[in-house]
């Protein structure tokens, strides 16, 4: 097990001990052993081999023997048998927002609360307004949150449904019986949210597919079983679906299933003005509902199916009918990004504040990757919970991350950190001033704690991009994923002012995150406001977000050349040099 998953873990156990209401040194005990397991310099694993745990400050001998348990098998008796102890009810009440576990255990002691619905229920009838420590407004907020939570409750994240769907869609593959898979639905067309995975495979032998696949590692349970459709449930919960279809059917049910539904609609209009029908079986030459596969128009891919519409092929991101159809009419669909473009990302994290590698893992495994650069941006000083860096420490940095680069460059590698920070965008300034600023290579200001209201945030947003030394705005609405609304914004206006000062905007690929929503990008590009997709990173693993961001940035029709981190190191240098020369 590694040392994120063993801090996680460490931080889980003290979260529950709270819910106990144990002893508050106990508790922090874990919290803080997480800190330390999350901030060391060398492998976990070698720590315990050679049975060094305990040189670790704050590592007392109970925390050594658990997080050895944990990483030499995987597992932990303890923590098993405390989850078990505390009832599911309450550990589901700290999904809920303002909720922590002080709070569950007031209600829980003075209202006999243990479940997300008892409390719904006691909010609606005034007991917990009355509670000290909580009154009408904490009241309000909690039935906001409740009904927030199971608003998006059905909804999975970009991250996990993938993490959840490619393994099957890889082990389909590898079965004899199948000729074409995929994955199709929203999935496909690379939405930030979806509601469940649509697989679609060709074959002769249905049966025997469905018998594999509801049969594999990573189902839960199987929901429904026929002859060529089943319905199970993947880790996660994300419910997932099985049709198989002959070879031939196979272009027409991966274009049908794919959607959008309002793409959908418009297909089968242009099918019915041509005298033909589209449906998921084919597209036929009749002027009624079929599926004769003797009047089946033959397709042997989707591309001929667009092409059969006197359209040029469509791009599974882009089926949203957001103007598409007028394109691929004319030939004019743009050659959308790949990931692959990308050469390094502008807004990233290290030990230094809130990330979990140190400025050498990180070069390491970014070169390792062969990527050309990578910004570490970390938090300004505002940002205190995320030990944000004041502007000493600031400088400290520079100076070790040049000492990286030289060791870089008399090794012969090209390969380079870049300086820089996400600083804070705060009520009247900058968390930093503009001498500081200019010294850094690349400088995203994010908006961390918003006003209450649209013009204040959108005043405070338009000051940063007007800012010679700030490169990027970052998360421009601030929101999690079926967690947390965007804060209130003129997202136009902000746009508007990136257009006339030349900032650029982010997306920041964290798949919680997704901001600036793709639907946003459409107006962004045709003011011509450029595009930096950073993955928000706090762990080198999180690189692999750049995969995600390029996927949404296609559903904004974004190419190559709207998107600033696809330039090479030398031509990003002249770019990030260009605002501040005005």
């Amino acid at each position: 097990m590694d040392k994120e998953r063993v801090a996680e873990i460490l931080v889980e156990i003290g979260t529950l001990l709270e819910l106990k209401g144990e002893n508050p040194f106990k508790t922090r005990a874990y919290q803080n052993g997480a800190r330390i397991i999350e901030g060391l310099n060398e492998p976990l694993q070698k720590l315990v081999a050679e049975e060094r745990l305990g040189e670790l400050k704050g590592i007392g001998d109970a925390l050594q023997q658990k997080i050895t348990e944990l990483v030499t098998t995987g597992k932990l008796k303890y923590y098993d048998e405390l989850k078990a102890s505390v009832p599911a009810g309450l550990v589901a009440m700290l999904d809920i927002p303002g909720l922590g576990p002080k709070k569950i255990i007031a209600l829980n002691k003075h209202l006999g609360v243990n479940s997300v619905e008892k409390l719904e229920v006691a909010c609606k009838d005034g007991k917990v307004a009355e509670l000290d420590g909580f009154g009408e407004k904490t009241q309000t907020k909690l039935l906001e949150g409740i009904a927030h939570r199971r608003l998006y409750a059905l909804r999975s994240r970009l991250d996990d449904a993938l993490a959840a769907a490619e393994p099957v869609l890889d082990s389909l593959r590898q079965h004899p019986d199948v000729i074409r898979c995929s994955t199709a639905g929203s999935l496909r067309r690379w939405r930030e949210t979806i509601g469940d995975v649509d697989f679609l495979v060709s074959s002769k032998q249905p049966e025997n597919i469905i018998e594999y696949f509801v049969a594999q590692p990573g189902i839960l349970s199987v929901s429904a079983k026929g002859d060529t459709k089943a319905s199970v449930i993947l880790q996660g919960g994300i419910q997932a679906d099985l049709r198989v279809v002959s070879d031939e059917e196979f272009p027409f049910a991966l274009a049908y299933f794919t959607g959008s539904k309002e793409h959908n609609i418009v297909m089968r209009q242009r099918a019915i003005a041509r005298g033909l029908r589209l449906n998921e079986y084919g597209l036929f030459k009749s002027k009624e509902e079929t599926r004769d596969p003797k009047l089946r128009v033959a397709c042997a891919t989707e591309e001929e199916i667009y092409f059969a519409l006197d359209l040029a092929y469509v791009p599974p991101e882009m089926r949203e009918d957001h103007g598409e159809f007028e394109s691929a009419e004319k030939g004019k669909l743009p050659k959308l990004i790949e990931w692959t473009d990308l050469k390094g990302a502008l807004h990233n994290h290290s030990t230094w504040s809130d990330g979990h590698n140190t400025l050498e893992e990180i070069a390491a495994h970014m070169d390792e990757l062969g990527l050309q650069y990578w910004a570490v941006t970390d938090h300004s000083r505002a940002s205190y919970q995320a030990k944000g860096l004041d502007p000493e420490r600031v400088r400290e940095q520079l100076k070790a991350i040049k000492q990286i680069n030289q060791k870089l460059a008399d090794d012969g590698n090209d390969f380079r950190l870049l300086t820089g920070s996400e600083v804070d965008v705060l009520k009247d300034k900058l968390d930093f001033d503009d001498d500081l600023l200019a010294e850094l290579d690349v400088v995203v200001a994010s908006l961390h704690v918003p006003a209450n209201n649209e013009a204040d945030n959108t005043k405070r947003l338009i000051r940063a991009a007007e800012n010679k030394y700030v490169h990027m705005l970052g998360h421009l609405t601030g929101r999690l994923l079926l967690d947390r609304e965007p804060y209130p914004v003129n997202q136009e206006a902000v746009i508007d002012a990136c257009a006339e000062t030349g900032t650029w905007i982010e997306l920041n690929c964290n798949p919680w995150r997704m901001d600036l929503d793709w639907r946003k990008w459409f107006y962004a590009r045709s003011k011509g406001v450029k595009c930096v997709i950073n993955p928000d990173a706090h762990r080198n693993g999180d690189a692999s977000y750049l995969r995600l961001g390029a996927g949404v940035a296609r559903k904004a029709w974004l190419t190559k050349s709207d998107v600033i981190n696809t330039l090479p190191l030398e031509k990003l240098k002249k770019e990030l040099a260009k605002k501040r020369s005005k």
